[in-house]
């Protein structure tokens, strides 16, 4: 519920039956992608970045170099490319006048000219063997994983079993409790573990790009393992929507301009965790969600629509973490909070849970912490403003002596006059001492 200054060392990857990284293919036909999407592809690449040496291409295709080299005996073919030189056995290629004119027409229809995507088919098997149901987890990996909160050790058991289901949670209770923390550590169980995330899928002819830098966490070197480059190395990925969520977010995106299809959220989420914060007060209604994702929830498949209304099935292998500070039974009906499996509700925390908090914030601060501050802080919140101990006053105090400090030009000090400062301006106390939030 609070933070503390524990330092995480990073675990050593776990190897599990099935994960193993998808094989790079050797010809045209184990690329699972027509070789006309293929050749297009490889034309608009040469096109957008000029002339290149094969090698170079297979780089940018990201696909074996014996594999494009069959790509340009077709391209050569129909004089769309053309070879201008040999470099240590390496032809250096370049785009024809026709190849320029095909280029342009394949690029009005659609500009994607990155990494060569994989086949659905290849997608499905490949987050089917990650799956998030598959992981065990235990409590060494918990208690790494909320090694920076204060949590009592029901709780961490309960976030243990919920993690066990691989399906969903409910956390809920009163603001600043330390639900949204809590969510976001969640994925610290899964450290260790590493999944391969496609670059872009192909479906039907039509691109969903994938991989996103922002989300997916690379490690080290995919194409070190010898592994189909088309695919990256990543941590379990660990994506976090709030107030802005819409239903249109649960849908691929179709960029007019580009004309190529990005993931929606829950798609880039697969084999890892989707947090839902604040849950109950986006745009989105709950009960839309709770339509949009019976199937997914029970069945593990979500079905997404192309522009044309083709449907396709997409694996919905992720943990989703719906986090709110709203009553569950005003929210969604009892079916939907059946699909939940586990609701752990975050309420204030006691005495002993407040001064540790303080005293890992304290730390991080470089503030000296003082034990009988804090017991009187604890008395004048819940004596004098009628509140409860939540798990986000310690930081939040905190912050309000560092900023007078800095205004003030001082050293910050933990002492009586700068706690009642920053009460007063934190909890916005009247003349008659009445906390406000």
């Amino acid at each position: 519920m609070g933070h503390s200054s524990a330092v995480l060392t990073e675990p050593a990857p776990k190897t599990k039956p099935g994960m193993a990284a998808p094989p790079s293919p050797e010809s045209l036909a184990e690329v699972g992608v027509r070789q006309a999407f293929l050749e297009d592809l490889a034309l608009k690449i040469l096109y957008v970045a000029g002339p290149m040496s094969l090698q170079e291409l297979a780089w940018q295709m990201r696909l074996n170099f014996g594999v494009v080299k069959e790509l340009l005996h077709r391209l050569r073919a129909e004089h769309l490319c053309e070879v201008t030189g040999i470099i240590g056995n390496i032809p250096e290629i370049a785009i024809t006048s026709p190849g320029r004119s095909r280029a342009l027409e394949l690029l009005a229809m659609n500009q994607y000219s990155g990494p060569a995507p994989v086949s659905l088919t290849s997608y499905v098997k490949q987050i089917r063997q990650q799956s998030v149901r598959n992981v065990e987890i235990h409590p060494p990996d918990i208690s790494r994983a909320f090694a920076h909160l204060v949590l009592d050790a029901k709780t961490l058991a309960k976030l243990g079993t919920a993690l066990n289901s691989g399906t969903s949670i409910f956390l809920y209770g009163p603001t600043g409790t330390g639900k949204s923390s809590i969510a976001t550590a969640l994925s610290n169980a899964f450290a260790s573990d590493r999944v391969w995330v496609p670059f872009a899928v192909e479906v039907d002819g039509q691109v969903i790009s994938v991989f996103d830098p922002h989300v997916h966490a690379q490690v080290g070197d995919s194409q070190a393992h010898g592994s189909d480059a088309r695919w990256v190395l990543c941590r379990r990925p660990n994506v976090l929507v709030g107030g802005e969520l819409t239903i249109e977010m649960l849908e691929l995106q179709l960029n007019p301009i580009t004309k190529f299809y990005t993931a929606p959220a829950q798609m880039k989420a697969n084999n890892g965790v989707l947090i839902i914060d604040d849950f109950g007060r986006q745009r989105l209604r709950p009960d839309e969600l709770l339509n949009r994702w019976v199937v997914p929830l029970d069945r593990g498949i979500d079905f997404l629509s192309l522009a044309g209304g083709k449907k396709v099935e997409i694996p919905f292998e992720l943990f989703v973490v719906f986090a709110t500070n709203l009553d569950p039974a005003t929210l969604v009906d009892a079916a939907f909070l059946r699909r939940i499996q586990t609701k752990i509700k975050v309420d204030a925390v006691s005495h002993q849970q407040f001064h540790q908090i303080f005293r890992a914030v304290c730390s991080e601060a470089q503030l000296q912490y003082e034990a009988d501050i804090v017991d009187a802080l604890i008395d004048r919140i819940q004596s004098q403003l009628k509140e409860p101990l939540r798990a986000c006053y310690p930081r939040d105090i905190v912050n309000q002596i560092r900023w007078s400090a800095r205004y003030e030009q001082r050293e910050p000090r933990l002492d009586q006059a700068a706690v009642q400062t920053a009460v007063e301006a934190y909890f916005a106390i009247g003349t008659g001492d009445t906390a406000l939030e």
